[in-house]
């Protein structure tokens, strides 16, 4: 019934406005002459016929009323949105128009027709004219305001016309939030078509569609599509100026029913365009499945997702370490909702600077294999807090590695960062230098396999910028970006996972692996190419008139245009194409010891100068051109040259 109701007011609403004013005039007139006649009913308890006097006065009733209704401005209301206002209007033109009737029909009298039409035929008619205005106003009015919603919705082409496509097109015909005007395919030979009620266009008239049909937004529809070739299509898309959306993997929608609800923005690896490699099960299960297993920084980007992926392999238990209690929580309840058999989940705060929490930790549940992930990594943050991003990352590492090498834990991976290559912040000095602990302790602790594993940005991670250019275009610019030339390495967080338990599971001891990042990555492009993949265009000197500008803010204390993932040139592969091995120079543990002995001291009393000579003796390749920027340090400098000045 509403199908019909809405189909039949399309038509009416099309109708021009004068056209509508007649349809009005016509129902009015109608009502004057069923109310002269169910009046005559009402007073007389039976139809007559309207002839004689009875028709005289219908026709009376007519010339009366619709001229009144006219000078009152009855036919200029918009009826579709008819309100109290509207409905008074009525009420002051029918009062008018009962006076006159009355006094015609009641005060003198016609013969042949009774005296209490003239008053029972003006309520009805009121009735009747208001009832009118109120349906016009929910029928029309509704079926309106519908009509405009569907207008106004993002008009989206569907790329890719296969059975995914067609599914996408039937899930969206109801939709209320964007509305199919056709499908892309690559295939010539379906151009012209139509198919489910959309005709089909070639890719190549995207720029000009985009325009022609105010497209808004394209759809991919082709899961099963190889990465090579969807950023073949992504990049013919930036051109369009058109926001893409696209479907997870066949995989991921499990080969259910393609909705609306699995559309989602694009996956920041399909705009860096790396195509990921299928783990080695058995590599990964070996460190893993049905033993006890502790990740340290449980909560943190890669700690997080080393325990979804541990997880899913299938541990007896898994001891989650983290410092911050809300971190702890949120993937302790995370997990708990993944449990699908008797894995035990074991949350536990603590800090890995605490050696007598790392060894009653390790005593008690005596772990098989410990995945060290806690670590402060954010480098303008560490270098504004050295001492701090020392302690955890260097003097964290050693508390929990030896307590592990005095427990017999038998695997110990760190989980390292291109940073240490080189370095020239305290953040990427602390992860070397972590990495030589670990070197030194496994020529000692033969018991326990020493490992670390070396790679770059994992995309989506607490502070990578891809969130934080999404967020800077949502809220229409500035992106801010350090320098032009920066580059960097890109991983997403699973596949990085997946490599650094896969890498662990290679271990002989003292290995430091390296992971395949692929090609760096110049910012500058990844954010220009996030500007033109949401439909928008990059503000520029060339184009005053763009939408989202590109702000260089300077590069921040510590910070490398490019970043390495080797110190040496003689790298090593391995039995995975992904994971590499480097051979790196180090300092034996009788050395090292006394020499973080003496680095602890300084780090006590946060005497930074000391403490950055002694990490560049401690750490070949470390320079640091930069002035001391930790805060401590520089309120106290600003205190003494106060009461140098007062005094």
């Amino acid at each position: 019934m509403n199908k019909s109701l809405f189909k039949l007011a399309v038509p009416v609403l099309a109708l021009p406005r004068t056209a509508k004013r007649l349809v009005a005039l016509s129902v009015d007139f109608g009502l004057c002459i069923l109310t002269v006649w169910f009046a005559h009913y009402l007073r007389l308890g039976e139809f007559v016929a309207l002839s004689g006097n009875t028709l005289w006065a219908a026709a009376v009733s007519v010339g009366l009323a619709l001229p009144i209704f006219i000078v009152s401005g009855l036919y200029r209301a918009i009826f579709r949105y008819s309100g109290w206002p509207a409905l008074l209007t009525v009420a002051r033109a029918v009062s008018i128009y009962g006076l006159l009737f009355a006094s015609i029909f009641t005060a003198i009298g016609v013969s042949g027709v009774p005296r209490t039409i003239g008053l029972i035929q003006p309520i009805l008619l009121l009735l009747a004219v208001g009832a009118s205005r109120a349906l016009a106003r929910v029928w029309l009015g509704d079926q309106y305001l519908s009509i405009l919603k569907r207008a106004t919705r993002p008009k989206v082409l569907i790329y890719g016309a296969g059975s995914t496509g067609r599914q996408l097109v039937a899930a969206m015909a109801n939709s209320h939030e964007m509305q199919v005007v056709g499908f892309l395919d690559d295939d010539d030979r379906l151009h012209g078509h139509i198919l489910n009620g959309q005709p089909i266009y070639n890719p190549a008239d995207l720029a000009t569609l985009a325009s022609t049909l105010t497209v808004s937004d394209v759809l991919l529809a082709m899961p099963s599509l190889n990465r090579k070739r969807r950023n073949e299509i992504l990049t013919q898309i930036r051109t369009a100026r058109v926001a893409v959306r696209t479907l997870p993997s066949v995989t991921d929608l499990a080969q259910g029913k393609v909705s609306i609800s699995d559309l989602r923005e694009l996956d920041i690896d399909d705009l860096l365009g790396r195509e990921p490699v299928m783990p080695n099960h058995i590599l990964l299960a070996m460190n893993v499945r049905s033993k006890v297993v502790m990740v340290t920084g449980a909560g943190g980007s890669i700690g997080s997702e080393l325990c979804r992926q541990i997880l899913s392999v299938g541990p007896s238990k898994l001891l989650l370490i983290e410092q911050s209690e809300f971190a702890l929580y949120s993937i302790h309840q995370e997990l708990e909702a993944r449990l699908l058999n008797d894995i035990i989940l074991v949350p536990l705060l603590a800090s890995v600077q605490d050696e007598e929490r790392m060894r009653e930790i390790m005593s008690t549940w005596h772990p098989d294999t410990v995945y060290h992930a806690a670590a402060y990594k954010h480098v303008p943050l560490v270098e504004h807090n050295p001492a701090e991003g020392i302690k955890n990352n260097v003097l964290g590492t050693l508390r929990t590695a030896q307590a592990a090498a005095e427990n017999g834990i038998s695997d110990f991976v760190l989980i390292s960062t291109d940073k240490a290559v080189r370095p020239t912040n305290i953040m990427g000095a602390s992860k070397r230098l972590a990495e030589m602990v670990l070197q030194a302790l496994a020529a000692t602790s033969p018991g326990t396999k020493f490992s670390m594993v070396r790679f770059g940005n994992v995309l989506g991670s607490s502070g990578s910028v891809v969130p934080k250019f999404r967020q800077q275009i949502r809220d229409g610019g500035p992106i801010t970006l350090t320098h032009p030339d920066i580059t960097r390495y890109f991983m997403t967080i699973p596949e990085a996972s997946q490599l650094v338990i896969q890498a662990g599971a290679m271990s002989k001891g003292g290995d430091v692996f390296v992971l395949d990042m692929g090609q760096s990555v110049k910012i500058i492009d990844l954010a220009r190419r996030m500007i033109e993949l949401s439909g928008l265009a990059l503000k520029d000197e060339q184009n005053v008139d763009g939408d989202i500008e590109i702000k260089l803010t300077g590069l921040r204390p510590g910070e490398k245009l490019y970043e390495e993932l080797l110190i040496g040139d003689n790298p090593k592969p391995t039995s995975h194409p992904r994971i590499m091995k480097a051979h790196e120079e180090f300092i034996h543990w009788a050395e090292l010891e006394n020499k973080l002995k003496a680095l602890e001291m300084a780090l006590n009393v946060n005497d930074v100068s000391v403490v950055r000579l002694m990490m560049k003796e401690l750490v070949i390749g470390y320079t640091s051109n930069a002035e001391i920027v930790d805060w401590v340090y520089l309120e106290q400098e600003a205190e003494a040259q106060t009461l140098g000045l007062n005094g």
